[in-house]
């Protein structure tokens, strides 16, 4: 039988004097675990919410790796390249890639009787990941996009809809300049989106690949570039070397140079912006281990003092100091288990009651989402109360050496 455990439990099922000194300050102890706990399960959910959900965002109009021209993909001139049928096989026999899909950007106005706006519209074919544009969706269908037939269907953003003031179903005029003439289609708006990314919701709008390689005059065989999703973002810049090793500076049959950009490159700001936030969670960990870690050292304190009679009766009877630490240290673990059982109940449950009702608001202008994105992590939850039980014990151990200076015989005596 493990002695200090079978005391300490004794010790702490003992409910019979309500007045004792320990009473407030183990519910104290307990009410900083748990405040703790709960805090960093919140902070740590919402912090990977929040950059997941805006990284998703950036990737749905990027994916993860983009092929194109040279003077394309870091100039950000809309010149051509030949993207053929065994090109693309070849990126798709990449080691990590997941999927490849074509597309061609085309400029254009589009024109009502009441006003205008400047649009960026991207042709995408049937090999298209229509996802997150699915999941972005507030009005209307997508089209069935095509990279054989143009349909002159065209997915808008909410704010070109209510600037242009338009509605799926709607019909409209777009302009494209090139060739010194000007090129007209009417389009069929089937659907609008909303991203809240200002950046892409301004001027990026969806149609059919083949209506944008005939508006700007492309072979069959050209495109603007190539989107590439990789298996495993956390392996994205091991597959960017593939890309960078095989593909960048090797020829299309025009002499156009092949140049390949990652997502993290083309939007290295809103990346190194979500990088930030890390530095936020490391802050709130640190700081609340150290409420937890002070409020348990401080309950242990108090625990010791009361105890100071118990502790000489038992070193009397021939009990060592170790073993009277060990009684202590399990006492505190009893303490900490029932704070960090009430700091997982009440985190999780925030995280789940906002998972379910989004009942905590954003504004989407300054936040890019409408409500406060959550995201349950099981395994890195577990990894924090362990963390947690392990740092609270340890900072215990120093204190609990108080036990080795009260001797038995003044301890008789101590009221």
């Amino acid at each position: 039988m493990n002695f200090p455990l079978f005391i300490a439990r004794r010790i702490y099922s003992n409910q019979d004097d309500k007045h004792k000194v320990s009473r407030p300050a183990i519910l104290i102890a307990i009410l900083g675990v748990a405040i703790g706990l709960a805090v960093m399960i919140v902070s740590v959910c919402v912090i990977l919410g929040f950059k997941h959900t805006i990284r998703d965002k950036v990737i749905g109009f990027g994916s993860h790796i983009t092929v194109g021209r040279y003077s394309t993909v870091y100039g950000g001139d809309l010149l051509p390249i030949v993207i053929n049928d065994s090109l693309l096989k070849a990126f798709r026999a990449t080691p990590g890639v997941a999927h490849v899909q074509k597309y061609t950007m085309a400029q254009g106005i589009l024109k009502t009787d009441a006003d205008f706006m400047g649009v960026m519209l991207k042709g995408v074919g049937e090999d298209y990941d229509t996802t997150f544009i699915h999941k972005n969706l507030i009005e209307g269908v997508l089209p069935k996009f095509s990279s054989k037939e143009g349909k002159q269907q065209i997915v808008v953003s909410k704010t070109m809809a209510d600037k242009l003031n338009l509605h799926a179903g709607d019909r409209i005029f777009a302009y494209f300049l090139g060739d010194n003439n000007i090129r007209t289609r009417r389009f069929t708006i089937t659907g609008i989106y909303l991203s809240n990314l200002k950046k892409f919701d301004e001027v990026l709008c969806f149609t059919d690949f083949h209506t944008a390689q005939k508006l700007n005059g492309y072979d069959d065989d050209m495109a603007t570039g190539a989107e590439i999703t990789v298996k495993d973002f956390s392996e994205l810049d091991l597959v960017a070397d593939e890309f960078i090793d095989n593909i960048n500076r090797k020829q299309d049959r025009e002499g156009n140079v092949y140049a390949s950009l990652t997502i993290k490159e083309s939007y290295s700001q809103i990346f190194s912006w979500l990088d930030l936030l890390d530095l936020n969670v490391w802050i709130i960990l640190v700081l609340m281990i150290c409420v937890a870690g002070f409020t348990m050292i401080s309950g242990l304190l108090i625990i010791i003092l009361e105890r100071t009679s118990m502790i000489g009766i038992l070193k009397a009877l021939g009990a060592r100091n170790k073993t009277i630490r060990h009684t202590f240290l399990w006492f505190a673990v009893f303490i900490i288990g029932r704070g960090m059982l009430w700091g997982n109940i009440i985190g999780i449950g925030i995280v789940l009651l906002q998972h379910f009702t989004g009942i905590v608001k954003l504004d989407p202008a300054t936040y890019y989402v409408s409500t406060a994105p959550v995201e349950l992590n099981i395994p890195l939850i577990i990894l924090i109360n362990v963390c947690t039980l392990i740092i609270s014990v340890f900072v215990l151990i120093a204190p609990s050496y108080l036990i080795s200076r009260i001797h038995p015989a003044k301890s008789m005596r101590y009221e």
